[in-house]
């Protein structure tokens, strides 16, 4: 079977060399608060005397301003200009920030945050639309994931290292670099032509894609619930809390291995089953922490843990782009992460209020992960047939 060349109708702009870096670069920048967020809870506490309660409602904050910009951003990118978007995400990020350096009480850091958060999730946001428009978007999401694995272990590197103005001038660089590429941004509706980028017999309902929203929502309750708690509970277990940490940490690189093999598994095999299978996993490494907490179990668990995030994450946010091409429903996709995370905390925080103890946390963040499968698996037995 021979390919014709592709006439210059059906050239997808979000396949060209600028704006895919461009947009790989983006994410990193607009997810790297949430990446950090435990050093930075910790510089909070440390460099400006806030109590735990004030520093969970700060990085709230954020989260909820990334939240609500997403949202935005998804009801507007069909009308607005995605330059016009990133810049006013740029200015309320670059804002916020610098006016935190200049105002540290708790009230007022709370509200900039909020501020920060709004503007990340703007910027955000017209990233990951920008990726989710690739003509192959699994594949982009896939090495922005291992972007992401890079630069998230960089982060935490370099942020207990600054001061708390360095961390927010940090922050303030990475948007700064930014300013001279945002025209990369192709201005042009590529509604169509990214449409044709994927056959008409093969494409699923677009209302799949935000029933993939909703997926991304449950299974970031888990991923939210077992991340903030997983180190606390191993201490409570009885294990050393530097071992634990640092099992943690290293189990981090995994990541990279998730990576891969789901690059691998792309181009040998279907996307639904991989992803059912890999959400099964997912169930058991968490919820196993649930029956009793070794640790071999905690080790077991972390690493099953990283592997499997990273790979369930380039089925889940690739296969929302697939269903939708409009960019809308991609654009969401940040908003649905940050929902999530914000849940599943909080969640948590009330079973441990109520004296569930982790052992119910762990059997809430297998009942998310159980959640997410089932959706997919209904998806599957729906359209098993068809691949996107």
């Amino acid at each position: 079977m021979t390919h014709s060349i592709p006439t210059p109708a059906e050239h997808n702009p979000f396949d060209d060399r600028g704006p895919f870096l461009l947009s790989l670069f983006m994410t990193l920048v607009g997810y790297s608060v949430l990446v950090a967020l435990p050093a930075i809870n910790s510089a909070w506490v440390d460099q400006l005397g806030f109590t735990d309660v004030q520093v969970n409602r700060v990085a709230s904050a954020d989260l909820l301003g990334l939240f609500i910009g997403a949202v935005l951003t998804s009801a507007l990118i069909g009308r607005w200009s995605r330059r016009g978007l990133t810049y006013l995400g740029i200015a309320l990020a670059i804002g916020a920030n610098a006016l935190c350096t200049q105002y540290v009480d708790y009230h007022t850091t709370l509200l900039l945050r909020l501020m920060a958060g709004l503007g990340a999730g703007f910027y955000t946001a017209v990233a990951v639309a920008g990726l989710g428009a690739h003509s192959k978007p699994r594949e982009a999401f896939n090495w922005m994931l291992l972007a992401f694995a890079v630069s998230q272990f960089l982060e935490l590197q370099l942020i207990p290292h600054l001061s708390m103005n360095g961390i927010y001038l940090f922050f303030i660089a990475t948007y700064v670099v930014t300013l001279p590429f945002v025209k990369l941004i192709p201005a042009a509706d590529t509604r169509s032509r990214a449409a044709e980028t994927v056959s008409p017999d093969t494409q699923r309902p677009t209302l799949l894609a935000w029933v993939g929203i909703g997926a991304i929502v449950i299974a970031y309750i888990n991923i939210g619930a077992y991340w903030s708690n997983i180190e606390l509970a191993a201490e409570a277990a009885g294990l050393d809390g530097d071992w634990a940490a640092q099992v943690i940490a290293w189990c981090v690189l995994l990541s990279f291995g998730g990576c891969f093999t789901a690059m691998w598994i792309l181009k040998k095999f279907d996307y639904d089953r991989p992803l059912l299978l890999t959400f099964f996993l997912m169930v058991l490494a968490v919820g196993v922490l649930a029956l009793d907490f070794t640790a071999a179990l905690f080790v077991f668990s972390v690493a099953m843990f990283n592997f499997l995030w990273i790979f369930i994450d380039v089925y889940q946010m690739g296969g929302v782009s697939v269903a939708d091409r409009s960019g809308s429903a991609a654009a969401f996709i940040p908003g649905a992460q940050g929902l999530g995370q914000t849940v599943g905390p909080f969640a948590a925080s009330i079973m441990l209020d109520l004296g569930w103890g982790f052992d119910g946390v762990f059997v809430l963040c297998a009942l998310a992960s159980a959640g997410a499968l089932s959706v997919y698996a209904v998806i599957y037995l729906k359209y098993g047939r068809q691949t996107v």
